[in-house]
């Protein structure tokens, strides 16, 4: 009855992960760029109460072995990286990308993360910025007199200058980030990635060549996060958990009805 136990209540530590995780891709449903995760779980150890091959008392040979497993254990913790839905804003600081790829985003301390968030904003210096004011990367300013930006699908960003306009000058190349292994990117918080050793170092390209997104201007990927699915897992969720509490009822009435026997 021991082993019911904590057998039951290793179901139950993993079922509450596993909720945790789902809270958090509902939380993040209109985060731009978002990407949802799953949990994995991995079974425990099994004990042998009978090995195959044993000879029993009649001489005969036990067919098959008898195991009892001691529950399960959280193995890790995956993204699903399909594409989320992509959404017309009209911004035109407002940038998609439809295929693989990320962009490169350079942190104050000078090292680069990686995001699929494409809202840019212009900051006091003419710069292409996240939300937050990190840069673009490679860095994109917007002239002084510039009447109108455009992004190509294959990553030039151009400007319309007053009194030139039908002249637009490039003024920079986006370049885009991929990896071997994407989902071992490590999540930084605030729409970002870092590359880890598990993703392998970034390969970097020019929107639309092979493998490699291109690039759409007046759009948002929003998140990946399908909501009815997630109140689906929710729901098994709660019901796995409940039945584990159950065993551990169970476990505790039996224990209770031996700690109860009289002579």
């Amino acid at each position: 009855m021991l082993r019911a136990m904590s057998t039951a209540a290793s179901g139950m530590r993993a079922q509450q992960t596993r909720i945790d995780t789902i809270a958090n891709n509902l939380a993040n449903a209109n985060t731009a760029g978002f990407k949802a995760s799953r949990v994995e779980f991995q079974d425990l150890l099994y004990e042998d109460v009978l090995p195959a091959g044993g000879t029993r008392a009649d001489g005969s040979v036990e067919p098959v072995r008898m195991e009892v497993g001691h529950g399960v254990r959280l193995a890790a913790s995956t993204r699903s990286l399909g594409e989320g839905t992509v959404e017309q804003t009209g911004n035109p600081t407002d940038f998609a990308i439809e295929g693989d790829g990320f962009f490169q985003i350079r942190m104050p301390d000078g090292s680069i993360a990686y995001s699929r968030d494409g809202s840019f904003k212009v900051d006091a210096d003419r710069n292409l910025v996240t939300s937050a004011g990190y840069r673009l990367e490679p860095a994109m300013t917007i002239p002084q007199d510039a009447v109108e930006v455009s992004l190509a699908r294959d990553g030039t960003v151009s400007v319309l200058l007053a009194g030139q306009n039908d002249t637009p000058q490039a003024i920079g190349q986006l370049e885009l980030a991929r990896f071997a292994n994407p989902a071992g990117m490590r999540q930084e918080g605030g729409n970002l990635m870092r590359s880890s050793a598990n993703s392998g170092p970034p390969l970097l390209g020019q929107p639309g060549t092979v493998g490699y997104g291109e690039t759409t201007q007046g759009f948002l990927e929003r998140s990946n996060v399908q909501v009815v699915v997630e109140l689906v897992d929710m729901i098994t969720a709660q019901r796995a958990y409940e039945l584990n509490s159950k065993a551990i009822q169970v476990a505790d009435e039996m224990l209770s009805t031996v700690n109860g026997i009289r002579r």
